[in-house]
C-alpha cells in the first residue's frame, strides 16, 4: 500500500532527526501555514512532529515489532491521547501496549509468545516478509477469539465484566470493538487505502464523487465497516472536518436535519468528536508550557469550526448546534486565559530590577523563559483567527500592550546593563537575552538585530569601565 508506506517512511525519517531539527522544521513550517503558503504534506508532517514530541515529553509506549506489525492495520484509527476522550471507532495510540500485554496473556498466549520468536528471529535475519506472514495468520485468529468473546460478554454480564477488567483501557469496550472489526475488514480496508490520495487538500467535486464511490464499494452504508470507511477517508484530509461534505453530498442538502437522516450523518459526530480531541490536545499543549506547533494546531480548529458553521446549516438548539456552540466557547475561553496571562509573564522578564532584587552571579529562569517565549508567538498567531474566535478586540488590546512595553523597557534594560555590577551582570545580560528574542517576535527581525547590537555595545562599555 503506498500511502501507508510513505506515510511510514515520513514517520522514520522525522522520528530519527534531532529534537532541534524538528523545532526548526516545526517554526518554518508554522510560519508558511499563517502566511497562506500552499505546502502539500504540511499538515501531515505537523500532525507527526506534534506526535513525537508529545511522546518525548510523555514518554512512547514501548511495543515491539510483533506488536507494531500487528497494530499496523489500525494506523488511520489511532488518536493521539491518553484514551480519555471518546472517539467513534478510534482507539488511543497509548493503549496499544495494554492491548498487546492483555493479548499475550489472556486471549492467545502461547500462539503470541511463538510469533513473537518467530517475528523476532525473521526481523533479525532481515526477512520482513516472512514476519509480516506470521503477523497476519496471527491477526486472523486473534479475530476469531475475539469475535466469540464479544458475542459472549453480548448475552452474559459476568463474562462481559470479566473481559473489560482484563483488557485494562480506559475504553475498553469499544477498544475490543474496534480491534476486532479493523482485523476482520482489514484486507478490504487495505485496498481501499491504496485507492486513495496520499492527501487529500479539498474533498471537492470529482474527489468527492470518488472517496463516496470507494467508502461504498467497501462497505454497505448500513455495517459496522461503514465507520471505519468513513474514518480511512478522513485520515488523508488535509481538513479532517470537510469529511462532512460526504453527508451534505449524500443528503442532497446542507440542512442538519436532512444530513442526520442519511447514514453519512455519522460523518458529522466524527468531526465534531475530532474537533473536541484537537480542542482538548490545544490545552494540553498550553498547560505544559511546552507547546508544539500550536499556531498551525490552532489554525486546524479555527478551519474546523468555520467549515462546521458555513457548510451545514446547524440550528442552535440541535444537538450538533450545541455541541459546536459549547466547543467555539471552550476555545475562546482557553484563549482568553493564555492572552490575559502574557503580558504579566513578559513584565516579570524584562521588568528592570534595581541592584538589591538580583541574587549574585543569578540568571532568568530557562523554564519561564521558555514558557513565555512559546506563548507570545502563538497570541500573535490568535490575531489570525481572533474574529471566529470572538477574541479580536481582547487579542489586538494585549499585542498592543506587550508592543508598547517591551519597547519601552528595553531602553531600562540596556541602561541598567551598561552600569551594571559584576554580581548583576550575568542577570541583566539574561534579561536583555530574552528581550531580544520577545522583540524579534513582536517588531521583527530588523528590530532585534538592532536591539543585539546596542546590548553589544552596552555590555562591552560595561567591561571597558570594569577594567578601567
Amino acid at each position: 500500500m503506498a500511502g501507508a508506506d510513505t506515510i511510514e517512511r515520513l514517520q522514520l525519517f522525522l522520528g530519527e532527526l534531532s529534537p532541534q531539527a524538528r523545532g526548526m522544521l516545526i517554526a518554518e513550517f508554522e510560519r508558511s501555514l499563517l502566511r497562506g503558503d500552499d505546502l502539500s504534506g504540511a499538515d501531515l508532517v505537523l500532525q507527526e512532529l506534534r506526535r513525537l514530541a508529545r511522546d518525548q515529553r510523555e514518554g512512547a509506549p514501548r511495543i515491539g515489532h510483533s506488536a507494531r506489525l500487528f497494530f499496523k492495520p489500525l494506523e488511520p484509527f489511532l488518536v493521539d491521547d491518553l484514551g480519555q476522550h471518546r472517539h467513534l471507532g478510534r482507539i488511543s495510540r497509548s493503549s496499544l501496549e495494554t492491548l498487546w500485554t492483555w493479548i499475550g496473556r489472556d486471549v492467545l498466549p502461547d500462539d503470541a509468545k511463538a510469533v513473537d520468536d518467530i517475528v523476532n528471529a525473521a526481523m533479525l535475519a532481515g526477512d520482513e516478509a516472512k514476519a509480516k506472514y506470521f503477523v497476519r495468520a496471527f491477526q486472523d485468529r486473534v479475530a476469531v477469539v475475539l469475535t466469540d468473546q464479544l458475542r459472549l460478554a453480548e448475552f452474559d454480564d459476568k463474562a462481559r465484566r470479566r473481559l473489560l477488567a482484563q483488557i485494562g483501557t480506559q475504553r475498553a469496550g469499544e477498544d475490543i470493538a474496534t480491534l476486532k472489526c479493523v482485523l476482520n475488514a482489514r484486507d478490504g480496508l487495505s485496498a481501499m487505502a491504496a485507492n486513495l490520495p496520499l492527501q487529500v487538500g479539498n474533498l471537492a467535486a470529482k474527489q468527492l464523487d470518488n472517496c463516496k464511490a470507494l467508502i461504498e464499494k467497501t462497505s454497505p452504508l448500513t455495517s459496522d465497516v461503514f465507520l471505519y470507511s468513513l474514518l480511512t477517508v478522513m485520515s488523508r484530509l488535509s481538513a479532517p472536518w470537510q469529511l462532512i461534505r460526504l453527508g451534505v453530498k449524500a443528503a442532497g442538502s446542507d440542512t442538519a436535519a436532512r444530513v442526520a437522516e442519511t447514514p453519512y450523518g455519522v460523518a458529522v459526530t466524527i468531526v465534531l468528536s475530532e474537533l473536541e480531541r484537537q480542542v482538548a490536545e490545544l490545552r494540553d499543549d498550553l498547560r505544559s508550557g511546552r507547546g508544539v506547533a500550536v499556531g498551525a494546531l490552532l489554525k486546524t480548529i479555527h478551519d474546523a469550526a468555520r467549515g462546521l458553521r458555513t457548510e451545514l446549516n446547524m440550528p442552535m438548539d440541535s444537538s450538533w448546534g450545541r455541541a459546536l456552540s459549547g466547543l467555539r466557547s471552550q476555545i475562546g475561553d482557553m484563549l482568553r486565559l493564555e492572552i490575559d496571562s502574557m503580558p504579566g509573564r513578559v513584565r516579570r522578564l524584562v521588568k528592570p530590577r534595581a541592584a538589591g532584587e538580583i541574587r549574585p552571579n543569578s540568571t532568568l529562569d530557562p523554564v519561564e523563559v521558555a514558557e513565555t517565549e512559546s506563548l507570545v508567538p502563538f497570541v500573535g498567531t490568535c490575531r489570525h483567527f481572533a474574529g471566529e474566535l470572538a477574541i479580536n478586540e481582547m487579542t489586538q488590546r494585549t499585542f498592543s500592550e506587550l508592543q508598547q512595553y517591551l519597547d519601552n523597557a528595553t531602553r531600562g534594560l540596556l541602561e541598567a546593563l551598561r552600569h551594571t555590577g559584576p554580581n548583576e551582570r550575568s542577570f541583566r545580560q539574561s534579561q536583555v537575552d530574552t528581550a531580544v528574542r520577545l522583540c524579534a517576535t513582536v517588531f521583527g527581525r530588523d528590530y532585534a538585530v538592532q536591539l543585539g547590537k546596542a546590548a553589544g555595545l552596552a555590555a562591552g562599555g560595561d567591561r571597558k569601565a570594569a577594567r578601567g
